[in-house]
C-alpha cells in the first residue's frame, strides 16, 4: 500500500463479559461468526485489515488478516486495541469498529473520510449519541494515544479531548450501529 489507504482495525480484544465471558467476535450469528459478518461488510470499504484480539489468536488468524495482541497489558479496552491495530496499519488513516457489530454501515468509511477536513479524527453519531469505537483517525495519532496509556488512560471520551474530533451523523443507519453485547441481543438479532 501507498501509504494514502485506508486500514480497518477491527477490535475484538475484549473479555466478553456481558456475554457469559464469551469471545464475542467468535459467537455464531446467522449461522457464521460475527467478525464474519463483520469483516464482509468492512473489506470492500478499506485497503487491508488488522483484528486485534487478546485470545483464540488461531481462530481469528483463520480470517487471513493479521492478528495483533494489545502492548498494553490487562485488556485495557478499546484503546487498548486501537493503539495495537495502528501498530500494524500501513496507511496514513485507520478506521475501527468492534467486532460485535455485525451490521456496519457500508458506507461507512466513504462518509466519514469525506467529513474527516482537517480533523484529527472523525466519530460516528446517530441522534445526539456518538459511537466512539466507529471512527477514523489519522494513524500519526499512535504516539499521541501510546502516551495518553502510559499515562493510565482509558476513557476514549479523555482521549478525544485532547484532538479535534468532527462527529458524522449516520441518522439514516441507526440500526447498523447496533451492538450485540448480551445473549439477549443476539436472540433479537
Amino acid at each position: 500500500m501507498s501509504g494514502t489507504g485506508v486500514t480497518g482495525i477491527i477490535l475484538s480484544g475484549g473479555l466478553g463479559r456481558r456475554m457469559g465471558g464469551v469471545d464475542k467476535g467468535l459467537v455464531q450469528v446467522r449461522g457464521r461468526p460475527m467478525i464474519a459478518h463483520v469483516i464482509e461488510r468492512l473489506a470492500p470499504q478499506v485497503d487491508e485489515i488488522v483484528i486485534n484480539a487478546n485470545q483464540n489468536l488461531d481462530a481469528y488468524a483463520a480470517f487471513g488478516h493479521p492478528v495483533v495482541r494489545d502492548e498494553v497489558p490487562g485488556f485495557a479496552g478499546p484503546l487498548a486495541g486501537l493503539h495495537a491495530g495502528l501498530g500494524a496499519a500501513s496507511g496514513d488513516l485507520a478506521v475501527t469498529v468492534p467486532c460485535d457489530s455485525p451490521f456496519l454501515p457500508a458506507d461507512l468509511v466513504a462518509r466519514m473520510r469525506a467529513a474527516l477536513g482537517a480533523a484529527d479524527l472523525a466519530v460516528a453519531k446517530t441522534g445526539d449519541r456518538p459511537h466512539p469505537v466507529f471512527c477514523l483517525l489519522h494513524a500519526r495519532l499512535r504516539p499521541h494515544l501510546g502516551a495518553f496509556l502510559a499515562a493510565g488512560g482509558r476513557k476514549i471520551d479523555a482521549w478525544y479531548a485532547s484532538l479535534a474530533v468532527v462527529e458524522v451523523a449516520f441518522d439514516d443507519e441507526a440500526g447498523a450501529f447496533r451492538n450485540l453485547n448480551t445473549p439477549e441481543d443476539l436472540e433479537r438479532a
